[in-house]
C-alpha cells in the first residue's frame, strides 16, 4: 500500500509538471481529449506562457526534460513508438537531449577513489574536468600513470541516479499495470512489456562493468569488419560506478564539414553507419543501440568508432531470420512471401486472411519504389506498419523496440551526411549477404548435418532408452511403480517443506488482510 500512495504521488507530480508545459491534455487536442483528462488538466492550472507558442512535441520533450534522468529515457523510447503519441510527437522525442550540467569534479574524483579502492594520483597522473555530462554519467578526460601513458575516458556515475531511477519506474511500472487492467488498447501494447524492456535497459547502464563487457563483446564480434572498430577496456581502471576505455581521437560524425576536412567522404560514412548496424543485427544479433551522432567517430584510418555502450540490442536467431525474411521480402516486392514470414511466427493471428494482410503490405511498400530516395522516411513507414499492426491485431514485440528505435536513429545520422541517402540500397547487400550466409544451400546443407547428428545422438541413447522403457513396463505389470527408499524419502521431506511453507504463506497473506483491514476502518 506505501507503495502504491508512493507510485501515485510521483505520478501526480509529473502529471502536474506535463500541465505546466501543457503536454498533459494539449491544447491542440483537448477537444478530443477524455473528460477525466480535462478535469486532471483544470485540476493541476494551466500552462506556462512561455510555451504558449511552441509546438506539442517540443513541450512533452521540454517536460520530460525537466522531470529528469528516467522521463527522458521514457521519452527515447516513446520516440520509437508513434503509434502510441503519433507521428508529429514521436518526431519531436527523437530530438530528445540526453544532456544535464556535470556534477562536481571533487565527487567524481572522491567516486573513483571509492569504487577502485586505490588514491586517484596512483591511477592517473592527470584526471581533467568533465567533457560530457548526460543524464546517468559524465565523462572524464584522464591520463594513466602508468610507465607508458594513456589517454582514456572516464565514465563516472551520477550520485544517487540508481534511487531516483528505480523510484520513477516503479511509478512506470503501477501506471502500467492500471493501464492494462482497465484498457484492452493498453493490454494490446503490451505496456508492462514495455515498462520491463525500459527497467531491464536502465539496469545494464547503472553498472558500469556490463557497459564495460558489452564493449568487450562487440568488439570481438566486429574484430575482423575493417571499418568499424570498438575503443579498447582499461580493465584495472573498471568498477560497477566506473569505466575507464581507450580515448578516441577522431572526427565527430556531427560535423559532415570536418569530415570533409580530415579528408573524409560523408557519403561513405553514412553507408558504413548503415552497414555497420545491420550487420550487428543480423551477423551477430548484438548491436550498438545508441547510434546517434554524438556516439560517432571517424579515424585517421577512416574507420567508424562507436563510444557509449550502455544500450545494446540482442535480436535472437528466430528475430534474426524474421527480420531479413521481412527486409528481404521488401526489396524483392514480394508482400506475400512477408505476410507469410509473419504468420509463421505466430505475429498475425490466423482469423485475418493472408491475402489481405499481404495487400495491407503492399500498400506500404509500394510508395516507396515509386519515389526518390530522399523522400522515403524510415519513421513514416513505420507509422504506417504500427498502424497496420494495430488493424490485424499484432502484439508489440518487446525484442524488436529498441532494434526498431535504432534503425531510426541511423536513418537520421546517414541522412545528415547525405541528404540523398537511399536506405534500401545500402541495406540490400548486407541482407542478401545474411540470406545467403544463412538460407541458401550450403545452410541448408549444415541444417541436415545438425539434423543428422541429432538423430545419431538419440540412436546412440536409444538402447538405455528401451532398457528404462522395459523396466518401468515390468513395474506396472507387478502393481506399480517403485522408488529408492533414498529418493522416497527426500520426496517425502520435501513434500513435508512444502506444505509447511504454504502454512506461513497463508497466515502471513491472513496478517497482511488483517492489517488492511484495520487500515481501512
Amino acid at each position: 500500500m506505501f507503495r502504491s500512495f508512493r507510485d501515485t504521488r510521483r505520478l501526480l507530480h509529473a502529471a502536474r509538471v506535463l500541465a505546466r508545459h501543457d503536454a498533459l491534455v494539449p491544447r491542440e487536442y483537448a477537444e478530443r481529449a477524455p473528460f477525466p483528462l480535462k478535469v486532471a488538466q483544470f485540476f493541476f492550472g494551466g500552462p506556462r506562457k512561455a510555451d504558449i507558442n511552441v509546438p506539442p512535441g517540443v513541450r512533452l520533450a521540454l517536460a520530460l526534460e525537466s522531470l529528469g534522468p528516467a522521463y527522458i529515457k521514457l521519452g527515447q523510447m516513446l520516440a520509437t513508438r508513434p503509434d502510441l503519441i503519433g507521428d508529429e510527437i514521436a518526431g519531436a522525442l527523437e530530438c530528445l537531449q540526453d544532456r544535464l550540467p556535470p556534477f562536481p569534479e571533487d565527487v567524481a574524483r572522491a567516486a573513483v577513489e571509492t569504487e577502485l579502492g586505490r588514491p586517484l594520483d596512483e591511477m592517473f597522473s592527470i584526471f581533467g574536468e568533465a567533457v560530457a555530462a548526460a543524464s546517468i554519467a559524465q565523462v572524464h578526460r584522464a591520463m594513466t600513470a602508468d610507465e607508458e601513458p594513456r589517454s582514456v575516458a572516464v565514465k563516472v556515475l551520477r550520485p544517487g541516479i540508481e534511487l531516483d531511477f528505480a523510484r520513477d519506474l516503479s511509478a512506470f511500472a503501477f501506471a502500467a499495470r492500471m493501464a492494462e487492467r482497465v484498457s484492452a488498447e493498453a493490454r494490446r501494447l503490451r505496456m508492462i512489456a514495455l515498462v520491463d524492456t525500459l527497467a531491464a535497459s536502465v539496469a545494464l547502464e547503472l553498472d558500469l562493468r556490463m557497459e564495460a563487457a558489452a564493449a568487450s563483446e562487440l568488439a570481438e564480434l566486429t574484430v575482423n569488419d575493417r571499418d568499424f572498430r570498438v575503443p579498447a577496456v582499461d580493465w584495472p581502471r573498471t568498477a560497477g560506478r566506473v569505466l575507464a576505455t581507450e580515448w578516441i581521437d577522431g572526427t565527430p560524425v556531427r560535423n559532415p564539414a570536418a569530415l570533409v576536412e580530415a579528408g573524409h567522404d560523408p557519403k561513405r560514412i553514412a553507408v558504413l553507419v548503415i552497414r555497420s548496424f545491420l550487420t550487428q543485427a543480423l551477423r551477430d544479433g548484438f548491436f550498438h543501440a545508441d547510434m546517434h551522432q554524438g556516439n560517432l567517430f571517424v579515424d585517421a584510418e577512416g574507420r567508424l568508432v562507436a563510444v557509449d555502450f550502455g544500450i545494446m540490442g540482442r535480436v535472437d536467431p528466430a528475430m534474426r531470420r524474421f527480420m531479413a525474411e521481412t527486409l528481404g521480402g521488401f526489396l524483392a516486392r514480394d508482400y506475400m512471401r512477408v505476410a507469410k514470414v509473419h504468420y509463421d511466427a505466430g505475429f498475425v493471428p490466423r482469423t485475418h486472411a493472408i491475402e489481405t494482410f499481404a495487400q495491407a503490405l503492399r500498400a506500404i511498400g509500394e510508395p516507396i519504389f515509386g519515389r526518390a530516395a530522399p523522400d522515403v522516411s524510415m519513421s513514416k513507414l513505420l507509422q504506417q506498419l504500427f498502424d497496420t499492426t494495430r488493424r490485424f491485431d499484432m502484439e508489440l514485440q518487446p525484442q524488436l523496440v529498441l532494434l526498431q528505435k535504432t534503425m531510426v536513429v541511423v536513418e537520421g545520422v546517414a541522412r545528415s551526411l547525405d541528404p540523398e541517402f537511399d536506405i534500401w540500397e545500402a541495406s540490400r547487400p548486407v541482407v542478401e549477404s545474411w540470406m545467403i550466409e544463412n538460407m541458401g544451400p550450403e545452410a541448408r546443407l549444415r541444417d541436415a548435418a545438425d539434423g543428422m547428428n541429432a538423430i545419431g545422438r538419440l540412436a546412440r541413447e536409444l538402447p538405455t532408452m528401451l532398457r528404462n522403457a522395459e523396466l518401468v513396463s515390468a513395474m506396472l505389470a507387478e502393481g506399480g511403480l517403485r522408488l529408492h527408499p533414498d529418493t522416497a524419502r527426500q520426496i517425502a521431506e520435501a513434500q513435508l517443506a512444502r506444505t509447511r511453507h504454504v502454512r506461513i504463506a497463508i497466515w502471513i497473506a491472513a496478517g497482511a488482510l488483517g492489517v488492511l483491514a484495520v487500515a481501512l476502518l
